[in-house]
Protein backbone atom coordinates (compact mmCIF):
# COMPACT_ATOMS: atom_id res chain seq x y z
CA UNK A 1 0.00 0.00 0.00
CA UNK A 2 1.03 3.39 -0.84
CA UNK A 3 0.36 6.61 1.05
CA UNK A 4 1.50 9.99 1.86
CA UNK A 5 1.37 9.99 5.52
CA UNK A 6 1.08 6.78 8.24
CA UNK A 7 -0.58 7.41 11.63
CA UNK A 8 0.44 4.19 14.10
CA UNK A 9 -2.39 3.99 16.07
CA UNK A 10 -6.01 4.62 16.81
CA UNK A 11 -6.49 6.44 19.73
CA UNK A 12 -7.74 9.70 20.00
CA UNK A 13 -4.44 11.56 19.81
CA UNK A 14 -3.77 9.30 16.47
CA UNK A 15 -7.14 10.35 15.28
CA UNK A 16 -6.78 13.87 16.07
CA UNK A 17 -3.41 14.03 14.41
CA UNK A 18 -5.44 12.33 11.33
CA UNK A 19 -8.14 14.97 10.55
CA UNK A 20 -5.77 17.33 10.71
CA UNK A 21 -4.01 16.38 8.48
CA UNK A 22 -6.89 15.56 6.24
CA UNK A 23 -7.72 19.24 6.64
CA UNK A 24 -4.33 20.60 5.45
CA UNK A 25 -3.74 18.18 3.03
CA UNK A 26 -6.82 17.91 0.82
CA UNK A 27 -5.13 15.72 -2.09
CA UNK A 28 -2.73 13.30 -0.11
CA UNK A 29 -3.38 10.01 1.11
CA UNK A 30 -3.67 9.73 4.84
CA UNK A 31 -3.85 6.21 6.73
CA UNK A 32 -4.04 4.99 10.36
CA UNK A 33 -2.79 1.50 11.14
CA UNK A 34 -4.47 0.57 14.32
CA UNK A 35 -3.69 -3.27 15.61
CA UNK A 36 -7.01 -3.75 17.40
CA UNK A 37 -10.46 -4.80 15.74
CA UNK A 38 -12.00 -1.53 16.69
CA UNK A 39 -10.78 2.23 17.51
CA UNK A 40 -9.77 3.80 21.01
CA UNK A 41 -9.57 0.39 22.66
CA UNK A 42 -7.19 0.94 25.37
CA UNK A 43 -6.38 4.68 27.17
CA UNK A 44 -8.71 6.25 25.33
CA UNK A 45 -11.41 3.96 25.75
CA UNK A 46 -10.72 3.04 29.30
CA UNK A 47 -10.03 6.53 30.80
CA UNK A 48 -12.57 8.45 33.03
CA UNK A 49 -13.84 10.36 30.82
CA UNK A 50 -12.49 13.91 32.75
CA UNK A 51 -12.09 17.27 30.23
CA UNK A 52 -9.03 18.74 32.42
CA UNK A 53 -8.86 22.46 32.37
CA UNK A 54 -4.98 23.15 32.49
CA UNK A 55 -4.95 23.20 37.01
CA UNK A 56 -1.85 21.21 37.38
CA UNK A 57 0.38 22.12 34.20
CA UNK A 58 3.93 24.14 34.86
CA UNK A 59 2.90 27.49 32.95
CA UNK A 60 5.17 27.09 29.07
CA UNK A 61 4.98 23.78 28.81
CA UNK A 62 3.52 21.57 26.62
CA UNK A 63 1.16 19.79 28.61
CA UNK A 64 0.01 23.44 29.29
CA UNK A 65 -0.27 25.31 26.21
CA UNK A 66 -1.82 22.05 24.53
CA UNK A 67 -4.25 21.37 27.60
CA UNK A 68 -5.71 24.82 27.51
CA UNK A 69 -6.04 25.35 23.77
CA UNK A 70 -7.66 21.33 23.61
CA UNK A 71 -9.90 22.18 26.17
CA UNK A 72 -11.03 25.00 23.79
CA UNK A 73 -10.99 23.00 20.48
CA UNK A 74 -12.71 19.75 22.29
CA UNK A 75 -15.92 21.96 23.44
CA UNK A 76 -16.01 22.85 19.69
CA UNK A 77 -16.02 20.31 18.03
CA UNK A 78 -18.75 18.73 20.43
CA UNK A 79 -20.81 21.28 20.03
CA UNK A 80 -20.48 21.41 16.54
CA UNK A 81 -21.02 17.65 15.99
CA UNK A 82 -23.54 17.22 18.95
CA UNK A 83 -21.84 15.22 21.34
CA UNK A 84 -22.92 15.31 25.06
CA UNK A 85 -20.72 16.94 27.47
CA UNK A 86 -21.35 18.42 30.81
CA UNK A 87 -19.18 21.28 32.62
CA UNK A 88 -19.81 20.08 36.16
CA UNK A 89 -16.72 21.59 37.69
CA UNK A 90 -14.15 19.90 40.12
CA UNK A 91 -13.10 20.80 43.79
CA UNK A 92 -9.45 20.07 44.65
CA UNK A 93 -8.94 19.12 48.76
CA UNK A 94 -6.70 20.02 51.51
CA UNK A 95 -7.68 17.44 54.06
CA UNK A 96 -4.35 18.65 56.09
CA UNK A 97 -2.39 22.02 57.26
CA UNK A 98 0.53 20.39 55.30
CA UNK A 99 -1.24 20.77 51.90
CA UNK A 100 -2.01 23.90 52.11
CA UNK A 101 0.96 25.45 50.74
CA UNK A 102 0.50 22.98 47.58
CA UNK A 103 -2.97 24.13 47.51
CA UNK A 104 -2.18 27.82 47.16
CA UNK A 105 0.47 26.73 44.23
CA UNK A 106 -2.36 24.96 42.51
CA UNK A 107 -4.11 28.19 42.82
CA UNK A 108 -1.22 30.59 41.24
CA UNK A 109 -0.87 27.63 39.10
CA UNK A 110 -4.03 27.66 37.80
CA UNK A 111 -4.29 31.58 37.42
CA UNK A 112 -0.91 32.20 35.33
CA UNK A 113 -2.60 29.30 33.09
CA UNK A 114 -5.41 31.53 32.05
CA UNK A 115 -7.82 30.11 34.06
CA UNK A 116 -10.91 31.75 35.26
CA UNK A 117 -13.43 32.00 38.01
CA UNK A 118 -11.22 29.76 40.10
CA UNK A 119 -12.76 30.05 43.86
CA UNK A 120 -10.52 29.54 46.68
CA UNK A 121 -12.56 27.32 49.58
CA UNK A 122 -12.93 27.78 52.90
CA UNK A 123 -14.85 25.11 54.96
CA UNK A 124 -17.74 26.47 55.42
CA UNK A 125 -18.31 27.17 51.56
CA UNK A 126 -16.52 23.68 50.89
CA UNK A 127 -19.25 21.89 53.07
CA UNK A 128 -21.66 23.74 51.27
CA UNK A 129 -21.01 23.10 48.13
CA UNK A 130 -19.89 19.47 48.55
CA UNK A 131 -22.53 19.31 52.29
CA UNK A 132 -20.14 15.77 52.65
CA UNK A 133 -16.92 16.33 52.08
CA UNK A 134 -13.90 16.28 54.38
CA UNK A 135 -11.65 19.68 54.12
CA UNK A 136 -9.89 22.74 55.42
CA UNK A 137 -9.25 24.18 52.53
CA UNK A 138 -10.03 23.33 48.43
CA UNK A 139 -9.85 25.21 45.23
CA UNK A 140 -13.10 24.91 42.55
CA UNK A 141 -12.61 24.85 39.12
CA UNK A 142 -15.49 25.45 37.09
CA UNK A 143 -14.54 24.65 33.76
CA UNK A 144 -13.39 21.18 34.32
CA UNK A 145 -15.78 18.59 32.55
CA UNK A 146 -16.92 15.07 31.83
CA UNK A 147 -17.48 13.50 28.21
CA UNK A 148 -17.28 9.97 27.10
CA UNK A 149 -14.07 10.07 24.67
CA UNK A 150 -14.82 7.11 22.25
CA UNK A 151 -17.75 9.59 20.87
CA UNK A 152 -15.03 11.84 20.03
CA UNK A 153 -13.03 9.06 18.55
CA UNK A 154 -16.27 7.85 16.05
CA UNK A 155 -16.56 11.20 14.90
CA UNK A 156 -13.21 11.85 14.33
CA UNK A 157 -12.85 8.43 12.10
CA UNK A 158 -16.29 9.67 10.69
CA UNK A 159 -14.57 13.14 9.29
CA UNK A 160 -11.21 11.41 8.37
CA UNK A 161 -13.05 9.10 6.22
CA UNK A 162 -14.83 11.94 4.60
CA UNK A 163 -12.05 13.52 3.69
CA UNK A 164 -10.32 10.92 1.73
CA UNK A 165 -8.21 9.36 4.84
CA UNK A 166 -8.65 5.78 5.62
CA UNK A 167 -8.89 3.41 8.48
CA UNK A 168 -6.82 0.07 8.60
CA UNK A 169 -8.12 -2.16 11.94
CA UNK A 170 -6.14 -5.29 12.34
CA UNK A 171 -2.65 -4.02 11.45
CA UNK A 172 0.03 -4.05 13.78
CA UNK A 173 3.03 -2.88 12.99
CA UNK A 174 6.42 -5.18 12.74
CA UNK A 175 8.72 -3.47 11.23
CA UNK A 176 10.18 -0.39 10.50
CA UNK A 177 12.50 0.85 7.47
CA UNK A 178 13.69 4.58 6.55
CA UNK A 179 15.32 4.77 3.32
CA UNK A 180 16.45 7.70 0.96
CA UNK A 181 13.16 8.91 0.13
CA UNK A 182 10.85 6.98 2.06
CA UNK A 183 9.65 4.81 5.17
CA UNK A 184 8.61 1.14 4.71
CA UNK A 185 6.29 -0.04 7.59
CA UNK A 186 5.82 -3.80 7.66
CA UNK A 187 2.55 -5.56 9.36
CA UNK A 188 1.10 -8.46 9.75
CA UNK A 189 -1.06 -7.78 6.17
CA UNK A 190 1.55 -6.69 3.49
CA UNK A 191 3.36 -3.22 4.07
CA UNK A 192 3.35 0.60 3.55
CA UNK A 193 5.14 2.72 1.93
CA UNK A 194 4.94 6.41 2.98
CA UNK A 195 6.50 10.13 3.08
CA UNK A 196 6.13 10.16 6.78
CA UNK A 197 5.21 8.31 9.13
CA UNK A 198 3.95 9.55 12.86
CA UNK A 199 3.82 6.99 15.56
CA UNK A 200 0.86 7.57 18.07
CA UNK A 201 1.12 4.36 18.91
CA UNK A 202 0.55 5.00 23.37
CA UNK A 203 1.61 2.06 24.93
CA UNK A 204 3.85 1.02 22.46
CA UNK A 205 5.06 4.03 21.18
CA UNK A 206 8.94 3.52 22.73
CA UNK A 207 8.63 -0.13 20.67
CA UNK A 208 7.55 1.48 17.22
CA UNK A 209 10.08 4.33 17.88
CA UNK A 210 12.89 1.41 18.71
CA UNK A 211 11.74 -0.16 15.12
CA UNK A 212 12.77 3.24 13.28
CA UNK A 213 15.17 4.25 15.67
CA UNK A 214 16.87 1.83 17.47
CA UNK A 215 17.73 2.09 20.97
CA UNK A 216 16.16 5.40 22.47
CA UNK A 217 16.50 6.67 25.94
CA UNK A 218 13.01 6.55 26.90
CA UNK A 219 10.71 3.32 28.44
CA UNK A 220 6.80 2.87 28.80
CA UNK A 221 5.68 1.69 31.93
CA UNK A 222 2.52 0.47 32.22
CA UNK A 223 0.45 1.13 35.55
CA UNK A 224 -2.91 -0.27 35.97
CA UNK A 225 -5.84 2.23 37.40
CA UNK A 226 -8.09 -0.10 39.19
CA UNK A 227 -11.52 1.52 39.79
CA UNK A 228 -14.95 1.20 42.08
CA UNK A 229 -18.10 2.83 41.04
CA UNK A 230 -20.38 4.14 43.95
CA UNK A 231 -23.62 1.95 44.15
CA UNK A 232 -26.78 4.25 43.47
CA UNK A 233 -27.93 5.20 47.22
CA UNK A 234 -24.20 6.08 47.36
CA UNK A 235 -24.23 8.86 44.85
CA UNK A 236 -25.65 11.65 46.80
CA UNK A 237 -22.65 12.05 48.28
CA UNK A 238 -20.40 13.30 45.55
CA UNK A 239 -21.86 16.51 43.53
CA UNK A 240 -18.24 17.30 41.94
CA UNK A 241 -15.41 15.54 40.80
CA UNK A 242 -13.42 15.67 44.15
CA UNK A 243 -9.80 15.34 44.27
CA UNK A 244 -7.06 15.39 46.63
CA UNK A 245 -3.91 17.80 46.54
CA UNK A 246 -1.39 15.84 44.49
CA UNK A 247 2.23 14.96 45.67
CA UNK A 248 4.28 16.83 43.08
CA UNK A 249 7.00 13.88 43.41
CA UNK A 250 4.63 11.36 41.73
CA UNK A 251 2.94 11.89 38.34
CA UNK A 252 -0.62 10.32 39.76
CA UNK A 253 -2.90 12.68 40.94
CA UNK A 254 -4.08 10.27 43.95
CA UNK A 255 -7.46 8.68 44.11
CA UNK A 256 -10.71 10.58 43.76
CA UNK A 257 -14.22 10.83 42.74
CA UNK A 258 -15.28 11.21 39.11
CA UNK A 259 -19.16 11.68 37.71
CA UNK A 260 -19.21 10.22 35.03
CA UNK A 261 -21.38 11.58 31.52
CA UNK A 262 -23.51 8.13 31.13
CA UNK A 263 -24.62 8.59 34.77
CA UNK A 264 -23.10 7.08 37.21
CA UNK A 265 -19.66 7.84 39.62
CA UNK A 266 -16.15 6.31 39.61
CA UNK A 267 -13.61 6.13 42.42
CA UNK A 268 -9.97 5.74 41.69
CA UNK A 269 -7.38 4.89 40.86
CA UNK A 270 -4.82 3.40 42.18
CA UNK A 271 -1.66 3.12 40.32
CA UNK A 272 0.02 -0.56 40.31
CA UNK A 273 2.97 -1.44 38.44
CA UNK A 274 1.39 -4.05 35.27
CA UNK A 275 2.98 -7.21 34.50
CA UNK A 276 2.34 -6.03 30.92
CA UNK A 277 1.59 -3.20 28.64
CA UNK A 278 -2.23 -4.43 28.02
CA UNK A 279 -2.46 -5.37 31.82
CA UNK A 280 -6.08 -4.65 32.48
CA UNK A 281 -6.50 -7.75 35.35
CA UNK A 282 -3.98 -8.46 38.35
CA UNK A 283 -3.46 -11.33 36.48
CA UNK A 284 -2.65 -10.56 33.01
CA UNK A 285 1.29 -11.19 32.34
CA UNK A 286 3.48 -10.95 29.64
CA UNK A 287 7.49 -12.23 29.94
CA UNK A 288 9.31 -10.02 27.54
CA UNK A 289 6.81 -6.98 28.82
CA UNK A 290 7.37 -7.58 32.46
CA UNK A 291 11.21 -7.93 32.45
CA UNK A 292 11.66 -5.38 29.36
CA UNK A 293 10.63 -3.03 32.64
CA UNK A 294 12.04 -4.11 35.30
CA UNK A 295 15.36 -4.40 33.49
CA UNK A 296 15.54 -0.83 32.40
CA UNK A 297 17.68 1.44 34.78
CA UNK A 298 15.34 3.72 34.61
CA UNK A 299 12.26 2.43 36.25
CA UNK A 300 14.89 0.37 38.38
CA UNK A 301 15.68 3.66 40.15
CA UNK A 302 11.92 4.60 40.18
CA UNK A 303 11.54 1.17 42.25
CA UNK A 304 14.63 2.27 44.51
CA UNK A 305 13.13 5.72 44.87
CA UNK A 306 9.35 4.70 45.50
CA UNK A 307 9.23 1.77 46.88
CA UNK A 308 7.29 2.33 49.32
CA UNK A 309 4.11 4.25 47.19
CA UNK A 310 4.36 1.24 45.30
CA UNK A 311 3.62 -1.33 48.08
CA UNK A 312 1.21 0.89 48.98
CA UNK A 313 -0.32 1.13 45.91
CA UNK A 314 0.03 -2.84 45.40
CA UNK A 315 -1.81 -3.37 48.64
CA UNK A 316 -4.63 -1.14 48.09
CA UNK A 317 -5.32 -3.15 44.92
CA UNK A 318 -5.57 -6.54 46.73
CA UNK A 319 -7.49 -4.64 49.74
CA UNK A 320 -10.70 -3.15 49.80
CA UNK A 321 -10.48 -1.79 53.31
CA UNK A 322 -7.34 0.18 52.22
CA UNK A 323 -8.80 1.79 48.96
CA UNK A 324 -12.05 2.56 50.98
CA UNK A 325 -10.05 4.25 53.80
CA UNK A 326 -7.85 6.26 51.11
CA UNK A 327 -11.68 7.36 49.80
CA UNK A 328 -12.40 8.32 53.44
CA UNK A 329 -9.90 10.59 53.55
CA UNK A 330 -12.02 12.94 51.20
CA UNK A 331 -15.66 11.52 51.92
CA UNK A 332 -15.81 9.98 55.71
CA UNK A 333 -19.48 8.54 54.98
CA UNK A 334 -18.18 5.80 52.02
CA UNK A 335 -18.13 2.49 53.29
CA UNK A 336 -17.07 -0.45 51.35
CA UNK A 337 -20.31 -1.75 51.19
CA UNK A 338 -20.96 1.29 48.95
CA UNK A 339 -18.31 0.05 46.13
CA UNK A 340 -18.35 -1.84 43.35
CA UNK A 341 -15.47 -3.26 41.27
CA UNK A 342 -15.37 -1.63 37.96
CA UNK A 343 -12.77 -2.08 34.89
CA UNK A 344 -9.63 -0.71 35.12
CA UNK A 345 -7.38 1.33 32.73
CA UNK A 346 -3.82 1.46 32.26
CA UNK A 347 -1.52 4.30 31.70
CA UNK A 348 1.63 4.74 29.96
CA UNK A 349 4.17 6.06 31.60
CA UNK A 350 7.45 7.42 30.04
CA UNK A 351 10.46 6.78 32.11
CA UNK A 352 14.08 7.84 31.07
CA UNK A 353 17.31 6.06 31.27
CA UNK A 354 18.27 7.68 34.44
CA UNK A 355 15.23 7.33 36.52
CA UNK A 356 12.80 10.29 35.69
CA UNK A 357 9.14 9.77 34.96
CA UNK A 358 8.35 11.64 32.71
CA UNK A 359 5.68 14.69 33.40
CA UNK A 360 5.41 16.80 30.41
CA UNK A 361 4.58 15.53 26.91
CA UNK A 362 7.62 14.59 24.50
CA UNK A 363 7.91 14.61 20.64
CA UNK A 364 10.79 13.03 18.45
CA UNK A 365 10.86 14.71 15.21
CA UNK A 366 12.74 13.07 12.39
CA UNK A 367 13.62 13.58 8.67
CA UNK A 368 10.51 11.38 8.18
CA UNK A 369 8.88 10.35 11.34
CA UNK A 370 7.45 11.95 14.21
CA UNK A 371 7.16 9.89 17.57
CA UNK A 372 4.99 10.97 20.36
CA UNK A 373 6.76 8.79 22.96
CA UNK A 374 5.19 10.77 26.13
CA UNK A 375 1.57 11.48 25.93
CA UNK A 376 -0.43 10.56 29.39
CA UNK A 377 -3.43 12.47 31.08
CA UNK A 378 -4.50 15.18 29.69
CA UNK A 379 -3.58 14.09 26.32
CA UNK A 380 -7.48 13.27 26.10
CA UNK A 381 -8.21 17.01 26.62
CA UNK A 382 -5.18 18.11 24.73
CA UNK A 383 -5.97 15.21 21.56
CA UNK A 384 -7.23 18.06 19.16
CA UNK A 385 -4.61 20.30 20.05
CA UNK A 386 -1.44 17.93 19.52
CA UNK A 387 -3.03 16.81 16.58
CA UNK A 388 -2.80 20.03 14.58
CA UNK A 389 0.48 20.69 16.63
CA UNK A 390 2.11 17.53 14.55
CA UNK A 391 -0.11 18.48 11.64
CA UNK A 392 1.73 21.44 11.97
CA UNK A 393 5.44 19.84 11.87
CA UNK A 394 4.81 17.76 8.50
CA UNK A 395 6.05 19.26 5.68
CA UNK A 396 5.22 17.51 2.00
Amino acid sequence: MNADIAIVGGGIVGLATAYHLTLKYTDKKIVVLEKESEIAHHQTGNNSGVIHSGLYYKPGSLKAKNCIDGYHMLLEFCDENNISYDLCGKVVVATEKSELGRLRDLYDRGRENGLEGLEMLGQARLREIEPHLAGIQGIRVPQTGIVNYVDICNKLAEKIEQNGGEIHLNTVVKSIEEKDDEVQIVTNKSFVECQMMVNCAGLYSDSVAKMHLGDIDTRIIPFRGEYYELTAEAEHLVKHLIYPVPDPAFPFLGVHYTRMIGGGIEAGPNAVFAFRKEGYKRTDFDFKEFFGSLMWPGFQKVMLKYWKTGLGEMYRSFSKKSFTKALQRLIPEIKEEDLVAAPAGVRAQACDRTGGLLDDFKLVTEKRAIHVINAPSPAATSSLSIGKTIAGMVDL
